[in-house]
């Protein structure tokens, strides 16, 4: 396979990733308990939309669809995200699952970016490169602001009475009872 089939399949993973948190990114804003990551959840949804229309842009400078790939590795981090919603933590605890979520997502796509943006640079395809650090760059951004906001909110997790352990969320209680 050559290096340029390499990066559109990685780029067609990149697009479904972007597409599924389009879908994900107001439920986090909801289910946030805290007001400033509902702001930022929001946020980030009109950058992701902007992420879409770029990768679009890349396609078309490919001459390529930009469908064909599902990203099973953002659907299970969205996953993770869609657990941390269905604990039944209170508080600064609650948002702290939600904030551990939010990062790995953040760190995936920037995983999938990075890796793009140094195909596209060795395929010397400057249009694609330029348009792909844009939402790189985002990325990195947005994964700065969530650990800034984290900051106050895992401060006050950390002086929250710890909780009798068991099972919190359906998936854990899934596990649990098949663990038996």
């Amino acid at each position: 396979m050559a290096l340029k089939d390499v990066l559109i399949d990685d780029l067609r993973d990149m697009y479904s990733a972007e597409n599924q948190l389009v879908k994900a990114l107001p439920k986090l804003a909801k289910g946030a308990k805290s007001s400033e990551l509902k702001t930022l959840f929001t946020t980030h949804l009109d950058e992701t939309k902007g992420q879409v229309e770029r990768l679009k842009q890349v396609f078309e400078l490919l001459g390529e669809s930009p469908t064909g790939e599902h990203c099973n590795g953002m659907e299970g981090v969205i996953e993770e995200g869609a657990d941390a919603l269905e604990k039944d933590e209170e508080g600064a605890s609650f948002d702290s699952g939600i904030i551990g979520a939010a990062l790995r997502t953040e760190h995936y796509e920037i995983a999938g970016y990075t890796a793009a943006i140094a195909m596209s640079k060795v395929l010397d395809l400057s249009a694609v490169t330029s348009l792909l650090s844009e939402n790189m760059n985002e990325e990195l951004t947005a994964a700065k602001k969530i650990l800034a906001a984290a900051q106050p909110i895992l401060k006050a997790a950390a002086s929250e009475p710890e909780a009798e352990r068991g099972p919190k969320s359906g998936k854990e209680k899934y596990s649990h009872k098949k663990s038996k």
